[in-house]
This record gives structure tokens, C-alpha cells and sequence, in this order.
């Protein structure tokens, strides 16, 4: 495993200050898990008062956001950080950012769910949902820990399975556009679950972004936009 290890500066707050904005991350990274979780299973279970906690959490990983994002804009200007404390800054902001529109598309989940409550769905497509909800999460939670080791090796690990994602998100939408073509009565309800598959698509792209902050952070690469034999090889490259 390639990781990466915080440096220690002649500050001692200076290192508080970026071990401390660095565990708020991972809190909010916490919170927008939970977040997946609960609307998943509010989604799949019609349970109405989770998805309203789905719905209503968002606006703690909204204000984790802004709270994350100001620690970082003082310690841009009072520390004036260079080389790899600047890099671990900036990839915090881009982070939190992905984290928060995570969070939005589990807000998402959550009001398609209480749409949902009141029509009839069928339920085979919500074991496919949930069997995506599951992988998602799973994706998040393991770039999240690529972020928190600074591991490079897991981030582009993590980052392949956003293929595995899309697969599955076609594969629904096939299978739903084939139902609502087979009965107009389904549509409306067919659409919020396509949707739902969608807000998850989404979450994948977000969690790959963040494997993708790890590479920049670790290997001073940015590796946005790029193929996967790109990242890796940037994983690979000799400090």
C-alpha cells in the first residue's frame, strides 16, 4: 500500500488545525453514508418517516459544508500553505463539495420515496435498487477510507468499481423502459425509480471525484477527466 502521512511543521496548531478540518470531513462523510443508507431502505421498504430523516439530515451535511469550508479559507489566509498542506486544503474543499451533492441526490432518494408511498410500484425493481444502493454505499464508504489513509492504491481500486455502477444503472433503466412500454399504467411510478437509480448513478460519479482528490493529493497529479490506465499510472508514479 502507497500512502501518505500528514506532515509535522514547526506549528503544533498548524497541525491541530489540519487534523482537525480533516476529522470534520470524515464526520460529514459519516453523516452523507448514513444519508444513502436511510433513503435506500425508506425507498425500498415505503418507509415514509425515514425518508423524511433522509430528507431533514441534509441540512447538517449542508452546514458541515460551510463550516468545513470556512476553517479552510482562514488557514488559506493565516498559514499560507504551500506544496502538500496546500494540496491537502484544496482537496478538502473539492471533497466536501462532492459529499454535499452526495447528500443532495440521498435528499433526492428521499422525496421520490414519499411520491412513491402513495402508488404502486413494482417491487422487483426495488430489489434492484437496493442491490445498487448497497454497492453505492459501499463505494463511498471505501473512497472515504482511501481519503482518510491517503492510500492511492484504494483510491484507484475504488474508482473502477464507478464502471460496475453504470452497468447497473443501465441495466435498470432497460429493464424499466421495457415495463412502462408493456404497461402504460406504470409509468409514473417507473420514473421514480428510475430516477432513484439515477440520484445513485450520480453518488458513484461523486465518490469517484473524491478517489480522484486522493491521487492529486498524494501524487500532485490531477487526474480529472482522465482514463483509468491514467490514474493508475499517475498512482504508480515515483514522488
Amino acid at each position: 500500500m502507497e500512502s501518505m502521512e500528514l506532515g509535522h511543521h514547526i506549528s503544533q496548531q498548524f497541525n491541530a488545525e489540519l487534523e482537525n478540518v480533516r476529522n470534520k470531513v470524515l464526520t460529514m462523510g459519516g453523516l452523507v453514508e448514513q444519508q444513502i443508507v436511510d433513503a435506500v431502505k425508506a425507498l425500498v421498504d415505503n418507509d415514509s418517516q425515514l425518508a423524511e430523516t433522509a430528507i431533514s439530515n441534509d441540512l447538517k451535511v449542508n452546514a458541515l459544508e460551510v463550516a468545513i469550508d470556512e476553517e479552510c479559507s482562514q488557514i488559506l489566509a493565516r498559514r499560507q500553505p504551500t506544496a502538500g498542506d496546500l494540496r491537502l486544503v484544496v482537496a478538502i474543499i473539492k471533497t466536501i463539495t462532492d459529499l454535499e451533492r452526495i447528500g443532495d441526490e440521498a435528499e433526492k432518494i428521499g422525496h421520490l420515496s414519499l411520491h412513491l408511498s402513495g402508488m404502486e410500484a413494482n417491487k422487483q425493481h426495488f430489489a434492484a435498487i437496493q442491490h445498487l444502493g448497497e454497492h453505492v454505499h459501499r463505494m463511498v464508504r471505501d473512497a472515504l477510507d482511501a481519503f482518510a489513509r491517503l492510500d492511492v492504491e484504494q483510491a484507484v481500486t475504488v474508482a473502477k468499481v464507478d464502471d460496475q455502477i453504470d452497468d447497473q444503472y443501465n441495466g435498470i433503466t432497460r429493464q424499466l423502459i421495457t415495463y412502462m412500454m408493456e404497461d402504460p399504467r406504470s409509468i409514473s411510478p417507473s420514473l421514480d425509480v428510475m430516477w432513484a437509480a439515477r440520484a445513485l448513478e450520480r453518488i458513484g460519479d461523486h465518490a469517484k471525484n473524491i478517489c480522484e482528490y486522493v491521487i492529486y493529493l498524494v501524487k500532485g497529479k490531477d487526474v480529472r477527466h482522465t482514463s483509468i490506465e491514467q490514474m493508475e499510472k499517475a498512482a504508480r508514479r515515483a514522488d
